[in-house]
């Protein structure tokens, strides 16, 4: 006499971080989430650690491949999905699996099926096994959506929208800021790394990080190169004051400490100012820590610089963070744009005459960086470009003739790449 299962669906092995994976999806595709925040709610119940990344690969990797897992799916069926569809979401995870995280197929198919909870349940068999027994390869890069490769055109060109494409398929480098450049060859040498500036250091691939000698004292930080141009901008402080706005999680911070300037750093984010406290104390680097908004705080005193890396559409890390080409488009960018205006026309009021600010976002959208730069200079009679000199960046980041940084996505494309920037240094003019 047979028995029937009495096993409840979650207690199908790995499904319950497909599950996650799916709850992390809808939160990113349909709410507009950030991959990263909501991780954290979408892995709730996880204890292990390691079904904790399979969540975080799953879905990392479906929104990497989206356009082409979805013409696979709907090559495969005459029957219309919808992209919000639990059942299309379902089959965007089983094939991530097979085709790119390299589970077998008959077990991405097993902890797929239950999600679709009552729903098609045939269908999604149906089309899987359609694609899978086809054997497809997806396409190497990675296609783009439609609607960002298209923004990117009208801004850039097509030559950096295929450079963008092939970037995505590349694991990005780690790069490092040292506390003391003047050691940096002897961390070249420790690390094995190579190094394109003075306080510098690109890591081989596949380090892990806290093992690595001189994470625990405090001798660098994981900071892109791109993003650590910004702060060199300001050279020296001598003690003079800063202010380092929007500071978390604090690699700009710390490189000013490091340079010699009394720096207050200012982050509306409590929980990221507690990382930035952690990073500070690991470096023994000082910094005055403030929470606050900026819409509404501001100096006792003018000060002699100012860093404002702006809230961004972030599109400029899309590497690192696939989920920004979902989230983000054109009605988000303008949002964006209009903070950012309001924030640098109140910032370059706490300038000293004679004052610098820097002006960054890791954005790849013209509205975020140079559109806010014209934008003030026009308005702020007071306010002049700095133009940057090739000799105070790294080699292979070179100013545009205007004197601004803007790195695209064939920055060091041959040595593993840079995220997208765009960074300016203007001054306040003493009469």
């Amino acid at each position: 006499m047979s028995r029937r299962s009495t096993n409840r669906p979650d207690d199908v092995p790995g499904l319950p971080a497909r599950r996650s994976a799916l709850r992390l999806l809808d939160a990113v595709l349909r709410r507009g989430e950030p991959l990263e925040l909501a991780l954290h709610g979408a892995s709730q119940g996880l204890a292990d650690r390691a079904d904790r990344a399979l969540v975080h690969a799953i879905a990392a990797e479906v929104l990497r491949h989206l356009p082409d897992l979805d013409a696979l799916i709907d090559g495969a069926t005459a029957q219309i999905l919808p992209d919000d569809a639990k059942a299309r979401m379902v089959l965007r995870i089983a094939l991530v699996q097979a085709l790119v995280l390299g589970t077998a197929p008959h077990a991405a198919i097993a902890t797929a099926l239950p999600l679709v909870d009552g729903g098609p349940r045939k269908l999604v068999h149906g089309v899987f096994g359609t694609v899978t027994r086809a054997e497809p390869v997806l396409p190497n890069p990675p296609t783009l959506p439609a609607e960002v490769a298209a923004r990117w055109t009208d801004q850039w060109g097509a030559d950096m929208v295929q450079a963008a494409a092939q970037a995505y398929a590349i694991r990005p480098p780690v790069d490092l800021s040292l506390r003391d450049p003047a050691q940096t060859d002897e961390w070249i040498e420790k690390l094995l790394g190579v190094s394109f500036a003075p306080g510098h250091v690109r890591l081989p691939d596949g380090v892990a990080i806290p093992d690595l000698p001189g994470f625990a004292d405090g001798a660098w930080w994981v900071q892109d190169i791109a993003a650590s141009c910004a702060a060199r901008l300001l050279g020296q402080g001598t003690s003079r004051h800063a202010l380092d706005l929007c500071a978390a999680p604090g690699g700009k911070t710390m490189q000013l400490a490091a340079a010699g300037w009394r720096v207050t750093a200012i982050d509306q984010s409590k929980k990221r100012l507690e990382r930035l406290t952690e990073n500070l104390a690991r470096t023994t680097l000082a910094a005055d820590v403030v929470a606050a908004d900026l819409r509404s705080w501001e100096p006792d005193a003018p000060v002699d610089a100012i860093l404002l890396d702006a809230p961004c559409s972030a599109t400029g890390i899309y590497r690192r963070h696939p989920d920004v080409l979902h989230r983000i488009g054109a009605r988000q960018i303008a949002e964006l744009a209009e903070m950012q205006t309001a924030l640098l026309a109140r910032a370059v009021d706490w300038l000293k005459p004679g004052g610098r600010i820097i002006y960054a976002t890791c954005s790849l959208e013209r509205a975020e960086g140079e559109d806010q730069v014209a934008r003030l200079l026009a308005d702020r009679p007071d306010m002049a470009l700095d133009p940057v000199r090739g000799d105070e960046l790294p080699t292979g980041i070179i100013p545009t003739e205007q004197g601004v940084i803007r790195t695209l996505p064939d920055t060091l494309a041959g040595q593993g790449g840079a995220d997208g920037f765009f960074i300016a240094r203007l001054s306040k003019k003493t009469h």
